[in-house]
């Protein structure tokens, strides 16, 4: 088993964050292996960002990912750019609150106001957190309950209650829209 994640949005969206949480809940709480990289443009908010994790039960020897099997998108620029070259077949979590041109590609389009019902639980700088939480719960590529330990364990003092209410918001919608 190899699962690719990719995770593409604008700097400051937090989407870094959410996958070195997936990557780390992988590792630190399953039988698996996982890596995780990143690039950014050259601003520090506003530009464009992708993440991307690999999730495999043997030794990851290539850590790049070239066609996800999943592609988290969050801007209508990273999905432009990356939906082209997810896996056929593969799926695509758009966040269309800020991603409104969804032309078809060979994979299972999944949609949710992910930046949305950030705002709606009190800010949207959470919106990472309930796409980690979508993610999850769609893939169940990592247990619900440990990667919760893992945001836990990484979110500033003082945010845990907003972001376990976050990512099981994330995690409900998975159930609502699967």
């Amino acid at each position: 088993m190899r699962r690719e994640f990719r995770l593409a949005g604008a700097g400051g969206q937090g989407l870094i964050t959410a996958a070195i949480i997936l990557a780390a809940a992988a590792a630190e709480h399953t039988e698996y292996n996982a890596v995780q990289s990143q690039s950014y443009g050259p601003e520090s908010r506003g530009g464009s960002s992708k993440a991307d994790v690999i999730i495999a039960d043997e030794e990851i020897d290539y850590p790049e990912v070239k066609n996800p099997d999943v592609l988290l998108v969050m801007t209508q620029e990273a999905f432009d750019k990356f939906a082209p070259g997810v896996r056929p077949g593969g799926t695509i979590i758009v966040d269309d609150t800020y991603v409104k041109d969804v032309p078809p590609v060979d994979a299972n389009i999944m949609r949710y106001s992910i930046s949305a019902k950030a705002k709606e639980l009190g800010r949207e700088i959470v919106a990472n957190i309930v796409a980690l939480g979508l993610l999850v719960g769609v893939t169940g590529i990592v247990p619900e309950d440990a990667t919760l330990q893992s945001v836990l364990a990484r979110v500033p003092k003082g945010t845990e209650e907003l972001n376990e209410k976050a990512f099981l918001a994330g995690v409900q919608a998975a159930k609502e829209i699967v």
